[in-house]
């Protein structure tokens, strides 16, 4: 089993995901943001940075995320990312649909794009999965590989093992926050099966 490290704010959404025990038991280490750059991570294999953290703080923070990452870690990133401090970032904001599915004909416009990787064939997710909505996409560069795209262009998650000695796997779906929050069930699904392939399973 990868060891396994959390970023924390404060946020209480997060509290609640991160403590849930089903989820928990993944975890070697929850981090208060706040201390993170005094943080000992020789010993973990995986960090995740949730979305919505406080902005000032990820951005002090992120040249130590980097250098773990630099150090062959893996690197999960939560959620929009409005700003620049993720390796090869291209974010482009765009308007969210929470009700898409109350529409005549509803399509999220999420697509797998790649069902051989890991994550997908050995059966931790499915498209219904990774399904609620978007905040906005990612346009990647060379060498990275999309997951799952929009329809109309761009990527809702992505894993780039080009841009360090480890890897980044980068979403723009925010399922920390609304697992938390209480509101949108499939984000519970989303991290019954991502949380034990980040332990278990291929990257």
């Amino acid at each position: 089993m990868r060891k396994i490290a959390v970023l924390y704010s404060g946020h209480a959404p997060h509290y609640v995901t991160f403590n849930t025990p089903k989820f928990k038991q993944y975890f070697e280490k929850i981090i208060y943001l706040p201390r993170f750059v005094e943080e000992d991570l020789e010993d973990m294999d995986v960090l995740i940075v949730p979305s919505q953290l406080h902005n000032k703080l990820l951005l002090e923070a992120a040249p130590a995320i980097r250098r773990f990452a630099d150090n062959g870690g893996v690197v999960v990133a939560f959620g929009p990312q409005p700003w620049q401090w993720i390796p090869g970032q291209n974010w482009e904001k765009r308007p969210t649909n929470f009700w898409w599915w109350l529409e005549k004909d509803a399509d999220s416009g999420l697509r797998m794009v790649a069902p051989e990787y890991p994550l997908f064939r050995d059966g931790f997710l499915d498209e219904a999965g990774c399904t609620w909505h978007q905040h906005g996409v990612f346009h990647l560069q060379d060498g990275m590989q999309s997951l799952i795209d929009m329809k109309d262009g761009g990527s809702l998650l992505y894993v780039d093992k080009v841009s360090s000695k480890g890897t980044w796997i980068v979403t723009t779906l925010d399922p920390d926050f609304h697992f938390g929050s209480y509101f949108m069930p499939a984000t519970e699904k989303f991290m019954d099966g991502f949380f034990p392939w980040l332990a278990f399973g291929e990257i």
